[in-house]
């Protein structure tokens, strides 16, 4: 767009302009005029009493950053008691679960303290980053994403493979941080005490052994690592201009202040990644050497896996493309193990986020009762394991063995269905049989069907 600021402005314009004799009739007509249009943007020009409404928003926000920060001023949860919540609905990993408890406990415990009082904030503190290594299916999301449930602050999960040194192409990193301002509902002082979890970590590592990475991802972990200490961003983005344009007009209207940036320092950010080739690394460091005392490799190979990644040192992470200032930016360090079919079956049975509560929902829908009895149990378990996608192979195994019964029997009069292992032998003939057997009518008696019984009389000679 260009300006002619030396073009006079025609009649039609200065007709225009007179016709708002304040900025607040300029903003109200702008209300009446893209209201709808502007919602399909996520814009909303208020209209109607536009002080009032902002007020309102304002206030909204205060009262529910006042009650989160009596919440942490009053936070006294023990690492066990997390961990205790965790076990509900992450099964195995019993390591990271207690990792990542008492850096959560130490983490809000010194929020509170800055928070009581103020000179506690001035006190030189690292902030205890976690980083998470496992397979993928494990686990380490869920785990994040409870915790956050549990303390009640924003969490937002982010890729880190979308983000790039500049943003031209890809994100900047600081669009993590305005995400998280989103799943704050907008609340700027409330987000900043949430919880970043970066997945994907491993693919912004820099080594000249991974053939075609971006040379962006030094730059990537330059920005990051300021990020993770303490830095101020902006809390809009400078191309949003929608954004850029809601906070000028309320600001011209004399509405609240808005807060343009945003402090990191008491942010928790979470990391992880599979880092598939790390276990090579960690393997050629030690050699044939034993690592610690009794330490053993069982002939599993994903249990080997693990029990490298726990022997993992800086220095291996340095090696395999990290640098040195953004890998001390994530003290605290924790492998999580891969899932066998005895772990997978257990997330069925006792997890109260298992997938096979979600399809007793989805039937229950159709006002169908599913079960499955615990031989099925034990095969899907084992036919996800084969899939090697950790606990994601359990909604792979069940949505090819459902896929039919799920299209069909909503259709019919069909009240329940149950799984067993004759069932996934051959599912579309149990289907056959289950809709043929229900849809066979009733063989039913002459009085039944209202016919009168006659007796045939035989005539005497």
């Amino acid at each position: 767009m260009f300006f002619d600021f030396d073009r006079k402005p025609s009649d039609s314009e200065d007709k225009w302009k007179s016709s708002f004799s304040s900025f607040e009739e300029l903003k109200k007509h702008l209300g009446d005029v893209f209201g709808s249009a502007g919602s399909k943007l996520g814009f909303v020009f208020p209209a109607g009493n536009v002080e009032e409404k902002e007020a309102e928003g304002d206030n909204a926000k205060e009262k529910e950053f006042a009650e989160f920060i009596k919440k942490i001023k009053g936070f006294n949860m023990k690492p066990r008691e997390i961990r205790d919540f965790l076990d509900r609905f992450v099964i195995k990993q019993s390591e990271a679960k207690k990792v990542l408890s008492v850096a959560i406990c130490d983490h809000y415990n010194h929020v509170r303290r800055c928070l009581l009082d103020e000179e506690s904030s001035q006190i030189e503190y690292n902030k205890q980053n976690v980083l998470l290594l496992g397979p993928t299916g494990v686990g380490k999301t869920y785990l994040i994403k409870n915790i956050a449930k549990l303390i009640g602050v924003p969490f937002v999960k982010v890729d880190a493979t979308k983000f790039s040194e500049t943003g031209y192409v890809g994100n900047d990193v600081d669009d993590m941080i305005r995400d998280l301002i989103k799943a704050a509902n907008g609340n700027v002082k409330l987000a900043q005490y949430g919880i970043v979890f970066i997945d994907e970590i491993d693919k912004i590592a820099m080594s000249s052994s991974f053939e075609g990475r971006d040379i962006s991802g030094r730059g990537v972990q330059i920005n990051l690592l300021k990020l993770m200490e303490e830095s101020e961003v902006n809390a809009y983005a400078q191309s949003d201009m929608i954004s850029q344009l809601r906070v000028a007009m309320s600001f011209a209207s004399g509405g609240m202040e808005q807060k343009q940036s945003i402090n990191t320092k008491h942010i928790l950010f979470i990391a992880s990644g599979a880092f598939d080739r790390l276990v090579d690394i960690v393997k050629t460091r030690v050699g044939n050497k034993s690592i610690g005392f009794n330490f053993k490799l069982s002939p599993n190979d994903k249990d080997e896996a693990y029990e490298y990644l726990k022997k993992v040192s800086t220095t291996d992470f340095i090696k395999y493309g990290f640098e040195p200032e953004f890998i001390g930016r994530l003290p605290v360090r924790v492998a999580c193990e891969a899932l066998n079919a005895e772990d997978l079956k257990n997330i069925l049975v006792s997890s109260e986020g298992s997938i096979l509560k979600q399809y007793v929902e989805d039937f229950a829908g159709y006002k169908i009762k599913f079960n499955a009895d615990d031989g099925a149990l034990t095969e899907i378990a084992k036919l996800a394991a084969d899939e090697k996608t950790g606990a994601r192979g359990l909604l792979t195994i069940l949505e090819k063995l459902l896929r039919d019964s799920k299209f069909e029997l909503p259709s019919t009069n069909i009240k329940s269905i149950r799984v067993t292992k004759n069932f996934m032998a051959d599912p579309a003939k149990a289907l056959s049989n289950l809709m043929g057997k229900e849809s066979r009518p009733k063989t039913m008696t002459p009085a039944a069907n209202g016919v009168k019984k006659t007796t045939k009389k035989t005539k005497k000679t």
